[in-house]
């Protein structure tokens, strides 16, 4: 071999570089797509249209649902970011014999329970999911009257965090004396409940349903699934007098936090409490530009997808049709394609108009040299 100018061996070996940077690239995005073994084509149904309306969700009496476009927002500084919001919502019963979640999605909480928010201009959203279990008594019950409590406690809005806490208990109480009375709502439910006001955005969880927050494309998460493996809530149940039996919780509950399960001895009880709790854990966070979307799930998407992983799947899909409500669905019909067996929800909170802007890596810069030896041994490497 012929010894090439330095220049020269430097310009090829940076051409040599950035084929295998992008060739990485494009690797790193198929890691992420397979990481549970799914290798199946991305075919996507494009919608144009501003608005959804011929895909209907599969369980309409599941789920309430508004108009949960705000329009009109006052004038701000340029300085300051404050949310267009969109959602999109939709639930498949997977592989199960019977639907026991359900979801809820309000725009402007106070108008929808016939309620004003004094000296405030700023609507209060409200969206949460409900998995229920041993039937969907408990799920439905605190889909209706968790937000009517809210909203109706004379601290909303201003102490929402306390609000919020409080309402949680308050409903798990009322749900508590509708068993007593009847036997069918002896069952139980995790929630998780998402309240943006402003540029606040405050999630509340109470089980294994998750939100995860997309910042930039970057997936973070806004809840922590409440399971008897996880350290800190073994922790707290063995210090109620609770114990974990093969990852179930006194060996019943695959769960620690939950709303309901009156009826199993040894959970909860009402004076004492008990292992059982249906104490939220919060997470508040101020909004900015940097905020793409909020995707809350229930445990079966979450049986299939990273939050990563999620994030990425439906950042793709809102680039290519920007309709929030049909996301939801393609999120729903790939996890169904990735072999979930649970019932399946999903509601998605858009935080812009726009669609997530594509992602550009920067490349580097730096002048990378080798020498004419060394390009020799790395062509012999590469060639096998």
């Amino acid at each position: 071999m012929c010894v090439q100018e330095s220049e020269e061996v430097s310009e090829e070996m940076e051409n040599l570089d950035i084929s295998k940077s992008d060739e990485n690239i494009k690797i790193g995005s198929l890691q992420v797509e397979d990481e549970l073994g799914n290798t199946q084509k991305e075919n996507c149904e494009k919608n144009t249209s501003s608005s959804f309306s011929v895909i209907r969700n599969s369980f309409p009496m599941e789920s309430i649902s508004e108009d949960t476009t705000i329009a009109d927002r006052k004038q701000i500084l340029s300085n300051k970011f404050l949310p267009t919001l969109r959602s999109g919502e939709w639930s498949d019963i997977g592989g199960r014999l019977d639907m026991e979640d359900t979801h809820i999605c309000i725009a402007d909480l106070a108008k929808n329970f016939g309620q004003s928010i004094l000296g405030e201009e700023e609507a209060v959203s409200f969206y949460g999911v409900f998995d229920g279990h041993g039937g969907k008594g408990a799920a439905l019950f605190v889909r209706d009257f968790l937000p009517r409590i809210i909203v109706e406690d004379a601290d909303f809005p201003l102490k929402l965090e306390k609000v919020v806490s409080k309402s949680f208990l308050e409903t798990d109480a009322a749900f508590a004396k509708s068993c007593s009375a009847d036997s069918d709502l002896s069952s139980g439910t995790t929630a998780l409940t998402a309240m943006i006001f402003g540029r606040s955005l405050l999630v509340a969880n109470a089980g294994d349903c998750r939100a995860v927050l997309s910042r930039g494309g970057l997936a973070i998460e806004m809840s922590k699934d409440h399971r008897p493996c996880c350290v800190s809530e073994r922790t707290r149940v063995e210090s109620l007098g609770g114990f974990v039996d093969d990852g179930y919780l006194n060996g019943q509950l695959g769960v620690t936090r939950a709303l309901g399960d009156w009826h199993i001895k040894g959970l909860k009880e009402v004076e004492k409490g008990g292992p059982l709790s249906a104490e939220p854990e919060l997470k508040l966070l101020t909004l900015t530009k940097e905020d793409e979307f909020l995707i809350i799930g229930s445990d079966g998407i979450w049986d299939v997808f990273r939050s990563q992983n999620a994030v990425d799947f439906a950042r793709r899909r809102l680039q290519e049709h920007n309709n929030a409500k049909l996301c939801c669905k393609e999120v729903v019909d790939e996890a169904k394609k990735r072999g979930a067996i649970d019932n399946l929800t999903v509601v998605m909170v858009c935080f812009h108009s726009e669609p997530p802007p594509t992602i550009v890596f920067q490349r580097s810069r730096i002048r990378k040299c080798i020498s004419a030896e060394g390009l020799q041994n790395l062509r012999s490497l590469l060639d096998g």
